[in-house]
């Protein structure tokens, strides 16, 4: 066997791709066990944290459970995970609560064996630690990865914008038409899709690759 076919235990394995099932999972947690299956009918994000008690995890906790209803709202449940124990994460969540007054109510996952990690893509090869780096995961009700976006250890996320995300994903995957630009947010008009529309190639139209369209309010997201 050469050094090349030699496998690290944290050599980083395939993560999923888009559009393709997401890898499913059974892992303790703050909350009991839970599974992918347990999310089938409701949108999931799942993210990662390198390590609890650490002060950019503290403030995403934070603003992630200040927004918890909101996501609710959306039919979208968080879903939590490092490399802690469950007991670390319990003392966490408890320091939260009492120093800031937060209760954090979604499940944080014990992934000691990092098998949740890897499957996911979460550990980085070049990290001189087996933390998990500050992956999101947008998961559709069918159990489909329809986004997701990765941050280094030292950067914090913007819960906003992952707000934003899911909602725009929503929208697009209800209506194969529209396609949203940058920045898109809800209230704000929509794009037409090129692929799924022949009007849109009308080589009389300069802009006929850029057509704007009102999108009809969906305040509970996609099922």
């Amino acid at each position: 066997m050469t050094k090349d076919d030699q496998t690290s235990p944290f050599t980083e394995l395939p993560g999923p791709q888009l559009d393709e099932p997401a890898p499913s999972f059974r892992a303790r947690t703050t909350l009991g066990a839970r599974s992918l299956h347990d999310y089938v009918g409701k949108w999931l994000i799942l993210f990662s944290h390198p390590a609890d008690f650490t002060p950019v995890c503290t403030s995403e906790f934070i603003a992630l459970e200040k927004k918890s209803s909101d996501f609710k709202a959306r039919n979208c449940e968080l879903l939590g995970l490092s490399v802690d124990s469950v007991f670390s994460h319990r003392a966490w969540v408890q320091s939260i609560n009492d120093n800031f007054g937060i209760q954090i109510s979604f499940p944080i996952i014990e992934d000691v064996s990092m098998a949740v990690a890897h499957a996911y893509g979460m550990i980085h090869n070049g990290s001189v630690s087996t933390a998990t780096i500050r992956s999101v995961f947008f998961i559709n009700s069918q159990g489909i990865l329809k986004a997701m976006i990765h941050y280094p250890l030292t950067v914090g996320r913007s819960v906003d914008e992952i707000f934003r995300v899911l909602t725009a994903l929503q929208e697009s995957e209800a209506d194969r038409n529209i396609v949203l630009p940058e920045g898109w947010t809800l209230g704000c008009k929509g794009l037409i899709n090129p692929e799924t529309d022949d009007a849109a190639n009308d080589g009389n139209d300069p802009l006929w690759y850029f057509k704007e369209v009102e999108l009809s309010k969906r305040s509970k997201g996609a099922k």
